[in-house]
């Protein structure tokens, strides 16, 4: 009989559900009443003899740092927010117009439009007086003038330091004149370059590609390659030779006229020049 009972006492402990049927004075044993972290009492079958790892520890999230606060459309200067205003309306206003061109529409986007336009002459206005009051920001102080009476005084001036620079320079320099004796272009161009050598005192010095002459020029030199060194695929051409530097540039091809050649030569030996297209300037020994 006693071995009954231990029997039964086991068989209670391992069951605690068969325990709460014993009556309502016998307490069972709740979640609660569980150490914590023992996971005995809901999963009994596993018994005792057993490990398991501790649960991982939840580290919580970390909340992101709050960002600047980005420049709204209200931060900026009033004028500007109006003026964006001012387009979308516009926008809006045309593009209602063009989809349904009713007359209170498109009346709408043409008095909207007169406004804009009317503000924009205002702003003309404006600008012009400050041109005129300030002469570092009036264009038509700048470069050429813009009425006949300066543009003569400005051609005569330009004329004037031209000359004096192609005086210099003829003194160190030498124009190169490509030419083919069957090229009728070369014909036209030669009596130019005659007179502006005359004219001028730059020397020309005539390079036949073929090995003829031209009337202008009976006293000529040969082509001994030069015309391949400075890829010359087109007659006439007229390179501005330094030839104590052998520094030799490209003035054109084709037939040029004085002016041309003035305003082209003034271009290419201005300070800086070299600068700009670099690949176009070539050193060649003229020994």
């Amino acid at each position: 009989m006693r071995t009954v009972l231990i029997g039964l006492a086991i068989v209670l402990v391992a069951h605690p559900a068969l325990s709460q049927q014993q009556g309502p004075d016998t307490a069972a044993p709740s979640a609660s009443a569980a150490p914590a972290g023992s996971i005995f009492w809901g999963d009994y079958r596993r018994g005792w003899h057993f490990y398991e790892d501790p649960e991982p520890e939840v580290i919580p999230p970390q909340k992101p740092r709050p960002r600047a606060k980005e420049a709204t459309a209200e931060s900026r200067p009033p004028e500007l927010v109006e003026f964006a205003r001012l387009q979308k309306r516009l926008e809006d206003y045309r593009n209602i117009a063009i989809i349904r061109p009713t007359e209170a529409n498109v009346r709408r986007y043409m008095e909207l439009e007169a406004s804009v336009v009317r503000q924009a002459s205002y702003f003309s206005e404006v600008a012009q007086r400050v041109a005129w009051s300030t002469p570092d920001l009036d264009m038509t102080l700048q470069g050429r003038p813009v009425n006949a009476r300066g543009i003569e005084v400005f051609d005569r001036e330009q004329a004037q330091t031209r000359n004096q620079s192609l005086a210099a320079l003829a003194r160190t320099h030498v124009l190169f004149f490509f030419f083919r004796s069957d090229c009728p272009y070369c014909h036209a161009f030669a009596p130019t370059l005659e007179a502006f050598q005359a004219r001028h005192g730059i020397q020309i010095v005539p390079i036949s590609v073929d090995g003829g002459g031209l009337p202008n020029f009976p006293q000529y030199r040969r082509d001994n390659g030069i015309s391949r060194t400075l890829q010359v695929t087109q007659v006439p051409a007229v390179f501005l030779a330094e030839p104590f530097t052998g520094k030799i540039t490209p003035i054109g091809f084709g037939v040029l006229s004085e002016s041309q050649l003035i305003e082209r030569i003034a271009t290419v030996t201005a300070p800086g020049a070299d600068a700009l297209v670099p690949s176009v300037t070539r050193q060649v020994s003229l020994k």
